[in-house]
């Protein structure tokens, strides 16, 4: 029996060389793995494909509004495999034309979130800071928030979640940095699909206050018109990617350690977070919970490949030491440790 490696380094590398030859191997067995720019591209055409055709069907009066919904969740979740793969720059490397284009065509499939662009440096730092206060990508999704109803409502609304955190900033200034790094990091697409959305609430929720009080309110025509464009865009785009922020904000915000991580120590970073009754996310995530753990330790890989890898990586990592399914970390607000109540006699030499 092979003994298990004594340092996180050693125990890191170990999955890093396993999994890698578990990749290599997929890929001297299929071939049409090794095409990796035209796999990436044929996923972002299939995707976009599929998000505008049940638009169409939607539009045709083909399939219900919720099959639309959930049918473009999913295509959704395909790009954002795809910029988070650009991002770490798999696909047309040394191209930059089709390389950016991608980046531009995901980002319109997913206009909820942050400029692609600007996204890069928060992921770099987030492989360099994992679990830390400066690991900005992750604290901006609610990792580290204890759980209550101010990170349920941050969790699936990113503008939300920025009002709460500069209603909660010390002073002044850091409100003014919150607010200028929402507006550039989400202009122009992310405020108008966060500013539709708000829109299609707003009007739903007046109407149906008003009907409730017995003074229902006439609507001028031009109003309902606007309003048939709001639910249009609601149902093929916007809705779809609330949906899906939700399912993928949910589960990296709680499979990501925060805290207590010893820093570079990549098997405190991430857990594995897949039990059967999370799988209705997933679904809209890519199966983010199962395969997320597997980036950290091969960077380079592109998604499709951690899925098909993840049996072997789950076995190699386990034996290792990353955790699977602890579910203890919803109470301990992402912390790899419980933290230490003091003591009544701590208390009283405090005091």
């Amino acid at each position: 029996m092979t003994p298990t490696p004594a340092t996180h380094q050693q125990r890191s590398a170990h999955i890093r060389a396993v999994v890698m030859a578990r990749g290599d191997e997929l890929r001297r067995r299929y071939p049409i793995l090794q095409y990796q720019d035209a796999l990436g591209a044929g996923i972002l055409a299939f995707a976009l494909a599929g998000m505008l055709g049940s638009a169409w069907l939607y539009a045709e009066g083909a399939i219900a509004w919720w099959a639309c919904l959930l049918a473009n969740a999913f295509f959704a979740s395909l790009t954002h495999e795809l910029e988070h793969d650009l991002i770490h720059s798999m696909y047309f490397r040394k191209q930059r034309l089709p390389h950016n284009l991608m980046l531009a065509l995901v980002w319109l499939a997913r206009p909820s979130t942050i400029n692609p662009w600007i996204r890069r440096h928060l992921h770099l730092n987030h492989h360099k800071v994992s679990g830390t206060e400066t690991d900005l990508e992750e604290r901006a999704i609610t990792n580290g928030e204890p759980w209550g109803f101010a990170r349920l409502l941050m969790v699936g609304d990113n503008l939300m979640s920025s009002l709460i955190r500069f209603l909660r900033a010390p002073t002044w200034e850091r409100r003014k940095m919150i607010v200028s790094r929402t507006l550039v990091g989400y202009a122009p697409l992310g405020l108008l699909n966060w500013g539709a959305w708000y829109v299609f609430l707003g009007f739903h929720l007046i109407d149906f206050v008003a009907t409730l009080a017995g003074a229902p309110i006439t609507w001028s025509a031009t109003s309902l018109a606007v309003m048939d464009g709001v639910t249009f865009a609601v149902v093929v785009l916007v809705g779809p990617n609330v949906l899906r922020t939700f399912c993928l904000h949910f589960v990296s915000s709680n499979m990501h350690y925060y805290g207590d991580v010893e820093l570079g120590n990549v098997i405190q970073q991430t857990q594995v977070l897949n039990p059967w009754w999370l799988w209705p996310l997933q679904a809209f995530c890519c199966n983010f919970g199962s395969t997320h753990g597997i980036h950290h330790f091969v960077v380079k890989e592109p998604f499709y490949i951690r899925q098909l890898t993840a049996p072997v990586a789950h076995r190699v990592m386990r034996e290792m030491g990353v955790r699977f399914n602890d579910f203890g970390t919803f109470a301990r607000a992402n912390r790899w440790q419980a933290q230490e109540k003091p003591t009544s006699a701590t208390t009283q030499q405090v005091a």
